[in-house]
């Protein structure tokens, strides 16, 4: 087949439409069933089970990260291991989720007694309410799909879209039944950029580098040297205290420069800038980014109160993997 431009869109297209639709048909059975069952599950006292075979299965997997990641312990267990030995991992007081489009598959088919004879409560994920494992489960999710993508109807494609929506809509109903706060959400996602952004402060970064600083009243050669022996492109101004009088940068030093021909008389204290931003040594990282942006600079002063503590530049937060 000749590769057609047109025909792509239009298969693109037909296919989101679809899809669109099958998240739309979700909207009505977010009901009083499936606020029983985020109660349920809310309530439990042991662990959520989930399981499913096929592309249901790695939905479900991805239901059970979600919920972990969301304060509401969960296990994956395929369909096809848990006939042969896996079902051992399922305690009483655990709820199982079983993942099926059909639910009339023959792995599901075999399952369901089996969860049923443990004790456990079983929830149906399932889009044919007439199907044996929504006749069987305690109760069901609905995930009604006319059709798939597929235009053979056959490769899963609208059907793991609603179950994969329908779970995201259950845990964040949990999440939001437990007042699960970002510093929870950081407490689960320590590694990476994500975790960085939730737990990484200001005061774990800008501790590696000096904190330069002069007297109102020092020279533009001492200032010089103060900025040099730093190297990070600034001084601040401090009185004995270390409260902030202001902020001496390269900038400040080359507008001087053109501006004056005799810079002996000068202090430091003429050619500074007053009030810079600062940032509590206690913010978060990602803030201090946030406030870089806002400001277009690349450092930030650093205090614990009102006194200076030292600098953070953008360079800290490139390195960690913030921005």
């Amino acid at each position: 087949m000749i590769f057609s431009n047109e025909l792509v869109i239009k298969t693109a297209l037909e296919t989101l439409k679809i899809e669109i639709e099958a998240l739309q048909n979700l909207l009505p059975t977010v009901n009083q069933s499936f606020v029983d069952i985020v109660e349920l599950i809310y309530k439990c006292k042991g662990r959520i089970i989930v399981t499913g075979i096929g592309k249901s299965a790695i939905v479900g997997k991805k239901i059970v990260a979600t919920l972990n990641s969301t304060g509401t312990p969960a296990i994956f267990m395929h369909a096809a291991d848990a006939i042969h030995g896996d079902l051992g991992m399922i305690q009483p007081k655990d709820v199982v989720l079983c993942i099926s489009k059909s639910g009339d598959t023959a792995e599901i088919k075999v399952l369901v007694p089996m969860l049923k004879h443990l004790g456990g409560t079983l929830i149906g994920m399932v889009s044919n309410t007439q199907s044996y494992l929504a006749t069987q489960a305690n109760y069901i999710l609905h995930t009604p799909v006319s059709k798939e993508a597929d235009p053979n109807n056959l490769a899963p494609t609208a059907s793991t879209i609603a179950q994969m929506a329908i779970g995201d809509a259950m845990a964040m109903a949990l999440l939001s039944l437990r007042g699960f706060t970002p510093d929870d959400f950081a407490l689960f996602h320590p590694g990476g950029s994500l975790g960085k952004q939730l737990y990484l402060r200001v005061n774990d970064l800008y501790v590696k580098h000096g904190r330069p600083s002069v007297p109102i009243n020092a020279t533009i050669r001492e200032t010089i040297i103060e900025m040099t022996s730093y190297r990070l492109g600034c001084t601040l101004v401090v009185d004995d205290e270390m409260h902030i009088k202001g902020i001496i940068t390269d900038g400040d030093l080359r507008r001087m420069l053109q501006q004056e021909t005799n810079v002996q008389h000068l202090r430091a204290h003429n050619i500074m800038t007053s009030a810079p931003k600062t940032i509590s040594k206690d913010a978060l990282a990602v803030q201090a980014l946030e406030e870089m942006k806002q400001h277009s600079i690349t450092q930030l002063v650093v205090v614990d109160q009102d006194r200076y503590v030292g600098i953070i530049h953008l360079h800290d937060l490139i390195k960690e993997g913030i921005v």
